[in-house]
């Protein structure tokens, strides 16, 4: 199994607030409540056959950066995703 990014470009219902969010190819998690789906291994490869909700656990500041930490309900898998210009940062307060 390849360990590189897989572009995929795909809108999507978010499975938490119910916003449709338009994908850009990186796009990974609703940018109004910031929740996503476990659905990679790798990066856009749809191949995790868990498919439960992450939710936004923690986040961490690398200068002008914020790596948000999902965490998975159904079995805990947790992964980082940088957060977009678009995201709403007024969720990250809830995490303080």
């Amino acid at each position: 199994m390849s360990q590189n990014f897989i572009k995929t470009k795909e809108d999507f219902i978010c499975a938490h607030c119910a916003r449709a969010v338009e994908g850009n190819g990186y796009t990974n998690h609703c940018p109004a409540c910031l929740w996503s789906r476990h659905v990679d291994n790798v990066p856009g490869d749809r191949a995790a056959e868990c498919g439960g909700l992450m939710r936004p656990a923690s986040f961490t500041k690398k200068g002008a950066e914020i790596v948000l930490l999902h965490q998975c309900e159904s079995c805990g898998h947790k992964k980082p995703n940088k957060l977009a210009p678009e995201d709403n940062l007024a969720v990250l307060e809830a995490l303080c």
